[in-house]
């Protein structure tokens, strides 16, 4: 693996994050250790994002409190943005809302469960061929989410699950990923969700507490290993047969 010192001919990672308080947890981190520095933005505290993303690796938007169909100025913003990387062919990985941004980018619906339920703690997701082809996936992730999304048009399915939100991961052309789980999880933000969210504990599917922490002992190892493995497909799909960017004809449109 990278030293954890930049190095700099890479470009830095774009992250998105949606509160003042929010990290790019281990994500953040495995990143800087292949050499990356993270330019954060955070839309609802006023940051803007670039209009191209030719000065930078990659992109990422995380999630966040709010449901992706919430009429925020800064929600559609991220949402029509999304095609910055997408058009580009740059890495772009969505995280819970963000992978719901971009199915909504993409013309999908994102909405809450009929009966209220909600996915908060860990949970089976299985991949599909697809997926499996692509990488091997962890049995169990940790989810935080009460809305779920149609599978866009165009895009491959990668994994699945049988409860609620069956729509666990997807790809959209070579280089953008959509996960409805946190792989970004570490056990500080574990304790920090479960004691400033714990009224989400409450909702039809959810887990207790004490599950949570169980479960990240017991089934985090296998997910820190799929995220590296992860990581390293997804910064080099944007570099699988793509063109270069006419920057002048994305400008002109």
């Amino acid at each position: 693996m990278s030293s954890s010192l930049s190095r700099p001919n890479l470009q830095p990672v774009l992250v998105v994050l949606h509160q003042e308080t929010s990290t790019p947890g281990r994500v953040g981190m495995k990143l800087r250790e292949r050499g990356y520095l993270l330019d954060v933005r955070r839309p609802p505290l006023g940051c803007t994002l670039p209009e191209t993303l030719e000065a930078h690796a990659g992109a990422i938007i995380f999630g966040g409190p709010m449901s992706a169909y919430d009429n925020e100025p800064f929600l559609k913003t991220e949402t029509d943005w999304i095609g910055v990387a997408l058009r580009e062919e740059k890495p772009f990985l969505g995280l819970c809302l963000g992978a719901q941004l971009m199915a909504m980018h993409m013309g999908a619906t994102v909405q809450p469960h009929p009966e209220g339920h909600v996915e908060v703690g860990y949970y089976p997701i299985r991949p599909t061929p697809e997926g499996e082809a692509l990488i091997h996936w962890p049995e169990m992730v940790y989810q935080w989410h009460q809305d779920g999304y149609d599978l866009p048009s165009g895009t491959v399915r990668l994994a699945t699950a049988d409860g609620p939100f069956p729509e666990q991961a997807y790809r959209a052309g070579p280089n953008a990923f959509g996960l409805q789980f946190h792989p970004e999880l570490t056990m500080a933000m574990t304790y920090r969700w479960t004691v400033k969210g714990a009224e989400r504990m409450a909702a039809p599917g959810a887990q207790p507490r004490k599950a949570h922490i169980e479960g990240r002992l017991r089934y985090d190892a296998a997910v820190d290993l799929w995220l590296d493995r992860f990581l390293d497909v997804w910064l080099a799909a944007g570099d699988e047969g793509r063109e270069p960017v006419n920057s002048a004809a994305i400008a002109a449109e």
